[in-house]
């Protein structure tokens, strides 16, 4: 029994201790955030990296998860004719919760896990250490540019996931389904709010992309330099991430909505 005890309390030690290594490295990883300013050749660099390069997933799966909400919608609205009511049901789902949270889980499993295993393999080859010995704060030039380039990422191919799923729900609704081209989009003008529903869903997507980038960055840089280290916080990238952002959008919904 007092063996359980101790396993148990040496478990959550090592937990808090990890915390407080993140949190020290975010404090660091933030100091280092204005260097940036004047050496825009590095964040652009990770914008095409973490965003360019995540838009083609992010476009396809909006257009699909579009057009399956516009069936999944109609078939559920017509029992009611209601049908009309389709672009407000996709704009609102979409807008709310579908765009961020798809968006923020689909760039963590792309982008977040590039991130770690790409910072993982620049420790365990000793490039993060040869940095620093030339002088070269690796905060200021590894980390805080795929940091910033993450956190804008985010909410910009939400907005893009969110305009093609709209697309994709006229596709089905109005051009197989026959719904009203008209009421489809009146209906979507007159009842999605843009403070409200557009403007909430971006700023989840500016949360999510803030966490899902620390968890990222911290877990390559925090990792044991050899291959199965660097697999192993590859692995924690995206599964930390995807319940960091699952648990945070039902706060954040709970505190909008």
């Amino acid at each position: 029994m007092i063996n359980f005890f101790q396993m148990f309390g040496r478990g959550w030690l090592e937990v808090f201790e990890r915390l407080g290594r993140a949190h020290l490295f975010l404090f660091q990883l933030i100091g280092a955030l204005p260097s940036l300013f004047g050496r825009w050749g590095l964040l652009v660099k990770q914008l095409h990296s973490t965003g360019v390069m995540t838009l083609l997933i992010i476009l396809v799966s909006g257009l699909f998860v579009g057009m399956v909400l516009a069936l999944q919608g109609y078939n559920s609205l017509v029992r009611f004719s209601a049908e009309e009511a389709l672009g407000q049901f996709v704009a609102l789902v979409l807008f709310r919760e579908l765009a961020p949270v798809l968006t923020a889980l689909l760039f963590a499993g792309r982008a977040g896990s590039a991130m770690t295993s790409e910072i993982g393999l620049m420790k365990a080859t000793e490039q993060l250490a040869g940095l620093e010995m030339m002088a070269v704060d690796p905060y200021k030039r590894v980390f805080a540019p795929r940091f910033l380039a993450g956190f804008l990422a985010v909410p910009a191919l939400a907005a893009m996931f969110g305009a093609v799923a709209i697309l994709g729900g006229h596709l089905v609704g109005v051009e197989m389904l026959g719904v009203d081209a008209g009421a489809y989009w009146s209906q979507m003008k007159s009842e999605v709010s843009f403070t409200h529903d557009v403007l909430s869903g971006l700023f989840k997507a500016l949360v999510f992309g803030f966490v899902i980038c620390w968890i990222a960055i911290f877990e390559g840089a925090d990792c044991v330099p050899t291959s199965e280290g660097v697999s192993g916080a590859t692995t924690r990238t995206v599964v930390y991430s995807s319940l960091a952002v699952l648990g945070l959008d039902f706060v954040l919904t709970a505190l909008m909505f």
